[in-house]
């Protein structure tokens, strides 16, 4: 059974275009625990457009489930991060013209970057994810980096509009994480999950995280965020109890 984790950004999202003091994420993570999410993700960007260093830090100290910075493999944010010590860190790509990561980390094209932000990293005691495409090439250049695991983009899956290209999406999945079972990576998927397409996704053998934000900060301005949580853990556990209207 997989767990959750939830990314809380967009709550720093919605505080930072009044550049005020709410909402704080830093609220919503202990909301999100109480839901049952099994992990609190957050990307401190390099532009800081929403998650603030203020919040890391206090999320470190308060958090009492794992802590997982997403973040890009740029000096000063390895820097940070060696200082706040989360437990684990997921490196992406990012450019500052995009509105959310538009796909997976290029290890094939930044190999030389990337190892010398993992081996810091790992030097620190931290667990590390590489979030890549689900293609056997970046699967074999993460494995020989020596990360932890790799976390699979699921934007080509939550993007398909009919039957065919979901089940395409969804075989290519399956086949990346065979292979990166098979090399004993830990196999962590997100992006673009919701409460209609999670299930699917939550069944792929081996699958041990999904890493969820939009979906349930979006349902939560609804019902609350203790109770959306606990909604999107019940689908990822298998034991939905209740319906979407």
């Amino acid at each position: 059974m997989p767990k959750l984790g939830v990314n809380i950004d967009h709550v720093a999202t919605v505080r930072q275009a009044r550049r005020t003091v709410e909402p704080d994420p830093v609220w919503a993570a202990a909301l999100a625990e109480l839901g049952g999410a099994d992990g609190i993700t957050v990307h401190l960007r390099e532009d800081r457009r929403h998650i603030q260093d203020r919040d890391v830090r206090l999320l470190k100290e308060t958090v009492q489930v794992k802590l997982n910075l997403e973040m890009s493999i740029t000096e000063e944010i390895v820097d940070f991060a060696l200082e706040i010590l989360p437990e684990q860190c997921t490196l992406v790509p990012e450019s500052r013209e995009e509105i959310t990561t538009e796909g997976g980390l290029d290890l094939l094209k930044n190999r030389d970057r990337v190892q010398k932000c993992v081996d810091r990293l790992l030097e620190a005691g931290i667990e590390v994810s590489l979030f890549i495409d689900p293609e056997i090439q970046q699967i074999a250049a993460a494995d020989a980096l020596n990360v932890h695991g790799v976390e699979l983009h699921t934007g080509c899956y939550a993007e398909a509009k009919n039957v065919e290209d979901i089940s395409r999406e969804l075989e290519r999945l399956l086949i990346a994480g065979d292979d990166a079972l098979d090399r004993n990576l830990l196999l962590h998927m997100g992006h673009g999950l919701t409460y209609r397409n999670v299930e699917p996704v939550a069944e792929i053998p081996g699958v041990s995280e999904l890493n969820i934000g939009h979906s349930i900060i979006s349902r939560s301005m609804f019902i609350g965020i203790e109770q959306a949580v606990r909604e999107m853990k019940a689908l990822v556990s298998h034991t939905p109890d209740f319906s979407l209207e």
